[in-house]
């Protein structure tokens, strides 16, 4: 399709409010987008790796003409799905894909960014199992990672220095109870489709915020990198739907917003939800709220998401990097073939909605299913389509 058609279509068929739509990018044709960072005018788009890539590198100096620069295949039967970039370093995981079985590069890339359109590898830090997931890579040298472990059930959280990224090293590790055979304790109660593990984690201070899929949020004290201690936890799953994905911290106001990924129907695991908690007294986290769930306008027809085609509920939020929009009242979050929503939190108690985008789906797709943003300081919001609908661009307007 000619890139101006598609944009022109978006902008008159998408369910749109508080967004002006800037810009669109098909990733050369390769439109699994999946993590998406920017550094500079350079922006970093990971691949879902349904397709051959596992990382392009675009132009975003002009927003709404956006520029394909560079793109990197992933290795045979595995995934590259996330990037991160501090400084002269860019870092992506390796993983065995969860559609794939058999033999995989599993561990985690570093590359030497310091012509940032041209990554140069430099060294590769192995991990076992089904590999590396998701990432934190935000104040050098240290990477905090979703990383599997031998004899491990699922993924344990691991410190990694790069302070001599030729030669990255395991600082510290953690694991949820339950992960290695030998524990004594196990937080997995052993329900159908369970999972309990290192989704991801956030650090801020000498904290993490770890989000452990079923278990919910685990806050750890990382003052002692080697000795990551556990602090406390709290859990929705049961009653709802477990599956934390990200755990992003509100520090000014001791709060974190949780979000619990949306699934396949067939693997949902119960109402999907993005949890408001209070960490004000962190040994005894409390869950305060939820944000609203979306509502599609009148105009599609639809009184429900759940009557779209695809996946429904949250995926990841943005994540108030450094040099980012950083706001601790307004919540960006992707919501699967809910598109992207906007909440204000200044009342923690009830948030309310206050802007959204859902692009029309892409050609031979039934939805759209947004997976990750980056949101710039000025408003200008980067956001991916796995469903193959590669890149948008888009700039907050306020509510």
């Amino acid at each position: 399709m000619n890139p101006s058609d598609w944009l022109e279509r978006t902008r008159s068929e998408a369910e749109v409010s508080g967004f002006e739509v800037l810009g669109h990018h098909d990733l050369g044709g390769h439109g699994d987008g999946f993590q998406v960072i920017r550094r500079g005018d350079a922006l970093y788009v990971a691949h879902l790796g349904q397709s051959p890539m596992a990382l392009s590198i675009l132009d975003v100096s002009d927003p709404r003409a956006p520029r394909l620069v560079r793109q990197l295949p992933h290795p045979e039967n595995t995934r590259c799905h996330k990037v991160q970039v501090v400084g002269g370093v860019l870092i992506q995981n390796n993983e065995l894909p969860y559609w794939a079985s058999g033999e995989a590069t599993t561990g985690l890339s570093v590359y030497d960014v310091s012509d940032p359109w041209d990554p140069r590898p430099i060294a590769f830090h192995p991990s076992s199992g089904e590999g590396v997931h998701r990432l934190w890579f935000e104040q050098a040298p240290y990477a905090h990672i979703a990383a599997f472990k031998p004899g491990g059930r699922k993924h344990g959280y691991e410190i990694v220095d790069l302070s001599d990224p030729e030669h990255p090293a395991t600082v510290g590790t953690w694991s949820a109870p339950g992960t290695f055979d030998a524990d004594e304790e196990s937080w997995w109660r052993g329900a159908p489709q369970e999972q309990v593990g290192v989704h991801a984690a956030i650090a801020h201070g000498d904290r993490a915020y770890v989000a452990c899929m079923d278990a919910g949020l685990v806050i750890l004290d990382i003052s002692d990198l080697a000795h990551p201690r556990f602090v406390s936890r709290v859990s929705w799953s049961p009653p709802y739907g477990g599956f934390a994905h990200t755990t992003l911290p509100l520090p000014g106001r001791g709060l974190v917003i949780a979000s619990a990924e949306g699934l396949p129907p067939q693997m949902q695991g119960g109402d999907k939800r993005i949890w408001v908690i209070d960490v004000r007294e962190e040994e005894h986290p409390v869950i305060i709220g939820t944000l609203p769930e979306p509502v599609p306008d009148p105009s599609t027809g639809l009184t429900s998401y759940h009557e779209r085609p695809g996946v429904f509920g949250p995926h990841n939020l943005h994540e108030n990097r450094p040099g980012s929009f950083a706001s601790e009242e307004r919540i960006f979050a992707t919501y699967s073939n809910a598109g992207v929503r906007v909440w204000d939190i200044e009342n923690a108690f009830h948030a309310t909605e206050i802007a959204h985008f859902v692009p029309p789906a892409w050609p031979g797709t039934e939805a759209s299913l947004m997976n990750d943003l980056f949101v710039d300081a000025d408003g200008t919001t980067f956001v991916t389509d796995r469903a193959g609908g590669g890149l948008y661009v888009l700039q907050y307007t306020g509510e």
